[in-house]
């Protein structure tokens, strides 16, 4: 197979028409570690590493040197494999603006409606809203706007930021800035912003007012030279015997299907260390607990990238992106554009720009991912082809879940959905309840069902002759079909006692495996589909027509229960499509003028086109060295050893820190608070709950570094320790309390029974049990040390109690309070989370 290979060639991009030539990275490098590891970028921040925040948006370009066209897309950098990346241009915050060449209008806008308040998650905001701006202005059949205005409509603006979270602004004020845009907005309908003010005689909302905008088209994604350069290497391809491309050190571009599987009979590498890819998406559900040193992508063979129409359906090949398949889906039939409805509430758009159809069927079938797309892909009729080594099939989407997990050299090559036509006669539905309504949140529970009916003249109701009907995501391996209600149904006229019937039947199917959270939710939510689905059907069953929309406005004049009615009548209003319409105002006086007035935050453009500085924004020192923290899995248990397995990411162990590098004079001491009591920095030698720091490992990199604690291996013993204690019931029989400082132990006056019996208003006992949360910051615990002279430390920390900080790291390494310089510019959200546990 060497001879098969092409001579590795430098991963080429450009960053906001800058060249750079990737060399000497590691094979698994992300975008987003390049970007801000190896150019000046430092809009696009790391926050939750699952393309879930947004924080790390950018916008991707790509050029077709054939059809000489640009396609370019918003997409998640903390997902996106840098090798994937050959030959694109990647534009971020600063390159659509900045404080040198002049601020965009998103940026502007953003800041004049005061929707940047910490700041960290604005330019991934920043580059969403351009996305969609520059997306909408490119359809070339929608009519031009007014001047200052874009191609963009008011409800697609509400959803351009549907996948970026924001912890502290609150949303208002965001997607006041994103309908600005809007053609179709009404200004006046927009809330408290430094443009106009609400309510004086000389103030108008006037599009005039609001920083100009002159189209998506104004800023450059794709340099010409790059154009040229793409050009050129075509004309240079090598002649002969076709090469697999490699780029970078260690990543294989195979052109076809043989390619790949020759890959695959080469002794090139070692299959446990190989990662096949597409787009990389599925690593921010299954992160990767190891590094991987070999990679092969296959979203360059044409097969798997090729869309078929025919009279028969729509073959859509496997890498083929969920919004490519929504675009094709959304020009069909009926039954298409509800499967593509259904498919644009999955993940957020940035992800769905670069997540494959084929790889998130694949989690399905191989890791009982709970996948939307399989369900109502499954309820359609759709069938799989794949391919193992030289041999390839055509099964029915349900057999391939049905199969065992599928290995690597399995290929999944197309799906193919068939065209129900406009038979009147076909009803198909979806629906999914999920934390959220948009954005990145795996269902609870989805379900699709289509059935073909007829209406029975005397009664009105449906006569099912046959019926799909697909659950997922409810706690089984993966979506299946109800195929006992399925039977039941068919023949039957809707009615009461059938709809029951089904119902009852349901519920042994529906059935969630053991360890599964919420069971009786789950299969209640599975019943209810069914239900609504089959009422919908049935004459006479409907409920009041008002009964789902907001106020009890009726919107549907026909009347309820006759035969002509339909379920595309009914008023069920999905919440995800009502018009936001609350708004911001503030009564102004000019008493204490210029006191409570209104202004733009300083520094909120900085903070929009991310040039705003961060901890983890500063420029990392040579030879800097990066920590990560490993934690006891145990609540209450002596820490006997640690270990590493052994695996590519624990070769890239430095050392590791625990309490008894604690330097001499120094206290294991993390976090304190006046009066409140201490908390230790490391297990020693007995950990006190589960989640306890045992120490920090030291790599090169932050990415080597998280790695490798993954594959710490830790030894335990409980010999001659009592059981945790774990419930606050547990805590009152051990007689287990906090101490209470005097200032805060309440001083009894009076008889409290006497007076509470005596009371007009009497206090209702109750109890309520809280499980535990986790607080999400959009920058995460972060810290700079850089030693100083003098046995002096500096330390850049996103901390909102510099001061105790400033204590508990001198009391830990033993030197005076003035040996240690705390650095805090500003904090990407905190919530008091930054008070206490940024000291660790």
């Amino acid at each position: 197979m060497g001879s098969e290979a092409a001579a590795a060639r430098p991963v080429v991009v450009t960053v906001n028409g800058e060249r750079y030539e990737a060399v000497g990275v590691d094979p698994s490098t992300t975008l987003l570690e390049f970007l801000r590891t190896r150019t000046p970028v430092r809009g696009p921040k790391l926050g939750c590493g699952e393309g879930g925040c947004g924080a790390c948006v950018v916008v991707v370009s790509k050029y077709d040197a054939v059809a000489d066209e640009v396609t370019e897309f918003s997409a998640s950098s903390c997902l996106t494999l840098l090798g994937s990346l050959h030959h694109c241009a990647v534009t971020t915050s600063e390159g659509i603006g900045n404080s040198r060449d002049g601020f965009h209008a998103v940026q502007r806008r953003l800041s004049g409606f005061h929707a940047s308040q910490c700041g960290f998650c604005t330019p991934g905001m920043c580059m969403s809203i351009y996305s969609a701006l520059a997306r909408a202005d490119r359809c070339s059949s929608r009519p031009s706007p007014p001047p200052g205005f874009s191609k963009l409509t008011a409800a697609e603006a509400e959803k351009a930021v549907s996948g970026n979270l924001c912890r502290c602004t609150g949303y208002r004020p965001i997607v006041d800035a994103c309908k600005s845009f809007a053609a179709d907005v009404d200004l006046e309908d927009l809330g408290l912003n430094a443009f106009w003010k609400k309510g004086a005689d000389d103030e108008r909302a006037d599009v005039g007012k609001l920083p100009a905008y002159s189209g998506g088209a104004a800023v450059c994604t794709f340099p010409e030279f790059l154009k040229s350069e793409i050009r050129s290497s075509m004309g240079q391809a090598n002649g002969g015997a076709p090469a697999v491309a490699v780029t970078g050190d260690g990543w294989f571009h195979p052109k076809s299907v043989e390619e790949f599987h020759r890959l695959f009979d080469s002794k090139l590498f070692d299959e446990r260390s190989v990662k096949i890819v597409a787009s990389n998406t599925g690593s921010g559900v299954y992160k990767d607990q190891d590094l991987h040193d070999k990679y092969i992508n296959i979203s360059q063979i044409p097969e798997l990238s090729a869309i078929n129409r025919s009279s028969k359906g729509v073959e859509i090949g496997a890498v083929v992106s969920i919004s490519k398949a929504i675009e094709i889906l959304s020009d069909g039939g009926a039954v298409f554009r509800k499967i593509a409805d259904h498919l644009s509430k999955v993940a957020s758009s940035f992800v769905r720009n670069t997540a494959t159809i084929g790889g998130n069927i694949i989690m399905a079938q191989r890791l009982s991912f709970p996948s939307d797309i399989a369900t109502v892909l499954l309820a359609a009729g759709s069938t799989v082809t794949i391919q193992v080594a030289a041999k390839r099939m055509c099964i029915t989407l349900e057999e391939f879940l049905k199969q065992p997990p599928c290995d690597s050299r399995t290929l999944l090559v197309s799906i193919s959905i068939p065209d129900w036509g406009s038979d009147d006669g076909i009803t198909f539905e979806s629906f999914r309840a999920a934390p959220r309504p948009l954005g990145n949140a795996v269902s609870y529970v989805n379900s699709a069902f289509l059935a073909r009916s007829s209406v029975d003249g005397s009664s009105g109701s449906h006569l099912i002759e046959d019926v799909c009907l697909a659950f997922g995501a409810f706690g089984a391996e993966h979506a299946i079909r109800a195929r006992e209600v399925e039977e039941f149904l068919k023949g039957k006229l809707v009615s009461a006692p059938v709809i029951l019937e089904a119902v009852r039947l349901l519920k042994g199917v529906v059935s969630p495996a053991e360890g599964t959270t919420h069971p009786e939710y789950r299969v209640s939510l599975a019943v209810s589909y069914l239900f609504r689905f089959l009422t919908s059907l049935a004459n006479g069953l409907d409920e009041p027509e008002n009964a789902n929309v907001p106020n009890g406005s009726c919107t549907n004049g026909t009347a309820n229960g006759s035969a002509n009615s339909s379920p595309e009548k009914h008023s069920n209003v999905d919440s995800s499509d009502l018009p936001i319409k609350s708004r911001q105002e503030m009564v102004f006086s000019d008493e204490y003028k210029p006191v409570g007035k209104p202004i733009e935050k300083t520094g909120a453009e900085l903070q929009a086109s991310g040039e705003a500085v961060y901890v983890d924004d500063i420029p990392a020192p040579k030879d800097c060295l990066y920590g990560a923290f490993i934690y006891s899995t145990h609540p209450h248990a002596h820490i006997k050893d640690i270990n590493f397995r052994s695996s590519l990411a624990s070769q890239k162990v430095i050392t590791v820190i625990t309490a008894k590098d604690i330097p001499t004079g120094g206290e294991n001491i993390g976090s304190c608070f006046p009066m409140l009591g201490d908390e230790a920095l490391f297990v020693d030698p007995v950990s006190e709950f589960a989640g306890q720091n045992i120490g920090v490992v030291i790599a090169e990199t932050q990415k080597y570094a998280y790695m490798a604690a993954k594959q710490a291996v830790i030894e335990y013993s409980t010999e001659n320790l009592q059981p945790p204690i774990l419930t606050i019931e547990d805590a009152v029989q051990h007689n287990s309390y906090f101490p209470v400082p005097p200032f805060l132990a309440p001083t009894p006056i009076g008889d409290f029974n006497q007076a509470m019996s005596e009371a007009d208003h009497k206090i209702i006992d109750g109890e309520v049990k809280l499980e535990s949360q986790y607080y999400f910051y959009m920058e995460t615990q972060t810290a700079l040390a850089i030693p100083d002279e003098d046995n002096c430390i500096t330390l850049y920390v996103s901390a909102q109690l510099p001061e105790l900080t400033q204590n508990i790291v001198a009391r830990c390494l033993g030197i005076p309070y003035h040996n240690v310089r705390i650095i805090t510019r500003r904090v990407g959200g905190g919530f008091g989370g930054k008070a206490m546990k940024t000291m660790h």
